[in-house]
């Protein structure tokens, strides 16, 4: 039998310490792109939270390279993130970097806009608004959760603001596909000629869905608009990539289950913790991160199911 003294202990923490921290200090992103379609790239993120072992990549990112350079699909979490993203593009494509689209104002998809600061980035006017509002406190509140990984990253305004529109960039028809419920502005663009769909945010798959700054009614009128576009390919804003409307109906139903989760739980008087122990139906269960993510929704929207409940009584 082996036994392992008070010193042996100490050890073996300082070493599991010592490659944490080389994990982390290295600052390597491992971005290796993935072709999807014709012409057509993704940067996979894991389906974790936050942490300082991932430096914040969670998140799906991409690129579209047209006849006239590259357009870029969201600029990551970091500064760090966007450097390295567009050396990828480069050892991909050996073409420029023509125009970035942010697909809506949370910090794992805007946050690497520092390495494109010579190019147009445009976004949404609401998207431009929150980033203009509240983007120092997102970098801030994501240096918190990971550490050195965000050096030197600001947050950048976008200077350009698009709307609902179809754009011609090297020969490629892109769609942009102004949505929101995830947030208060969702982009969305198809890439006509491959028919891909960056869904941003809107779908999550196989990865709980987050809701900070959602509406749900909004949300699920935002998918519904989405699942009427004929796509081959859907890149999710976390997730794997998907060549059918999985994604869509797997983000549909769950939230459609959690607000009618919570509604019922306020009209039976429940508090904020006890909604919280509402079981997960078997459907949901193996979805990644999901008991930690529906914790967090509680706290953002339950709220308002409360108010709601109580509002024929103030009338």
């Amino acid at each position: 039998m082996i036994r392992f003294n008070s010193w042996g202990l100490a050890l073996g923490l300082m070493l599991l310490a010592a490659v944490r921290a080389g994990a982390e200090t290295s600052f390597d992103y491992g971005l290796e792109p993935q072709a999807v379609a014709d012409g057509v790239h993704v940067l996979l993120g894991r389906t974790e939270h936050f942490t300082r072992e991932n430096g914040g990549n969670i998140v799906n990112t991409g690129f579209i390279v047209t006849d006239d350079g590259v357009v870029v699909i969201d600029t990551g979490p970091s500064r760090r993130y966007g450097e390295q993203m567009r050396a990828a593009i480069a050892r991909s494509t050996g073409q420029p970097v023509r125009q970035v689209y942010l697909t809506h104002a949370h910090p794992d998809h805007f946050l690497g806009s520092q390495a494109f600061v010579d190019v147009p980035v445009a976004a949404l006017a609401g998207t431009r608004h929150s980033i203009r509002t509240r983007g120092d406190a997102l970098n801030s509140n994501l240096y918190r959760l990971v550490g050195g990984w965000m050096a030197g990253t600001e947050a950048v305004v976008p200077a350009q603001v698009v709307e609902d529109s179809t754009v011609m960039i090297g020969g490629r028809s892109l769609r942009l596909i102004a949505l929101n419920g995830h947030t208060t502005s969702d982009l969305a663009v198809f890439d006509e000629q491959s028919a891909t769909l960056f869904a941003g945010d809107l779908v999550f798959f196989d990865r709980a869905a987050t809701t900070p700054d959602a509406d749900i009614d909004q949300w699920l009128h935002s998918l519904e608009r989405l699942r009427a576009i004929d796509f081959k390919v859907l890149v999710p804003g976390h997730g794997p990539v998907l060549r059918d409307a999985a994604g869509i109906e797997q983000t549909r139903a769950y939230l459609g289950w959690l607000a009618g989760a919570l509604r019922k739980a306020a009209r039976n008087g429940m508090d904020l913790n006890e909604a919280m122990r509402a079981p997960l139906p078997p459907e949901f269960a193996k979805i990644a991160v999901i008991k930690e993510e529906f914790e967090r929704s509680v706290i953002h929207l339950y709220p308002e199911y409360e108010l709601e409940t109580l509002a024929p009584v103030s009338r």
